[in-house]
């Protein structure tokens, strides 16, 4: 879906079916350096089973238009910007990674308009290697062979994988160098940079899903609990052999999570 978002062009992914504003709106939020093809499989999903999907690609990514926002808060806010330029009002936020942080700011601006608050992926403080930072600054592709191989849980590192001949940390590695040559150091330095995420918890209040990887390395799960305990409203899972990629590293185990919490939250 192409449309316009304050004057500038925006790309949504909806799932395989138009975006409906008649329907409740599921907004995700893809992470650093990375676009909607993050959420494939989860879109495609909610899309058919009554939603109306915004798998959107922030400002400077996949088909959207730049610059790239240099803030989280920008990010959340431009997300409520581009659910009323194609018509939305009440929905709900998912956001992996730096996308869970601004789906976090989104939903706390768009009070009882937010449905229900899904954050995969994410800590209350995401602090970015001085190292790793550099090298995403000069596109030295040491940045996303670093990303990959903290990104992913161990087990897929090797395989892991239920489809025979998949090899995910390479999908994601593309995915990955799209960002390297565009916004991946914007990206990282915005959410490095970032300390507002107790303080908007504190502000939301829909129900919450906080969904972690027991072998996420990047934002570990036992860090967590300060975020879940701002909100009003939070529960948390954890994947079991899961890393920080969890949409497309475990994206049946994240699409059951996420349908689960909703049928419950989401309505």
């Amino acid at each position: 879906m192409r449309f316009a978002v304050d004057g500038k062009g925006a790309f949504a992914a909806t799932g395989g079916r138009p975006f409906d504003p008649a329907l409740p709106a599921l907004v995700c939020l893809h992470g650093a350096g990375m676009d909607h093809t993050v959420w494939t499989m989860q879109t495609r999903y909610f899309a058919h089973h009554g939603w109306s999907v915004l798998a959107l690609d922030l400002p400077g990514h996949g088909g959207s238009e730049g610059p790239a926002l240099t803030t989280v808060e920008a990010m959340g806010a431009w997300a409520l910007s581009a659910l009323a330029a194609a018509g939305g009002r009440r929905a709900a936020f998912a956001g992996h990674s730096m996308g869970a942080l601004a789906a976090l700011e989104a939903a706390a601006a768009a009070g009882d308009d937010a449905i229900a608050l899904l954050l995969l992926g994410v800590v209350p403080t995401m602090a970015v290697h001085p190292d790793l930072q550099a090298a995403a600054d000069s596109g030295d592709h040491r940045a996303v062979e670093t990303m990959i191989g903290w990104g992913f849980g161990r087990a897929m590192q090797i395989g892991g994988n239920r489809a025979p001949g998949s090899w995910v940390s390479g999908a994601g590695l593309r995915v990955l160098e799209r960002g390297l040559a565009g916004a991946l150091g914007n990206d990282l330095r915005a959410s490095s940079g970032y300390a507002g995420a107790l303080a908007a918890a504190a502000r939301v209040r829909c129900p919450a899903l906080i969904l972690a990887g027991d072998d996420d390395r990047m934002t570990p799960a036992r860090q967590v609990r300060p975020l879940a305990e701002a909100l009003a409203d939070a529960s948390v899972v954890t994947l079991a052999r899961t890393g920080h990629m969890m949409p497309i590293e475990r994206p049946d185990e994240t699409l059951d999570a996420m349908r689960d919490f909703l049928a419950v939250a989401g309505r």
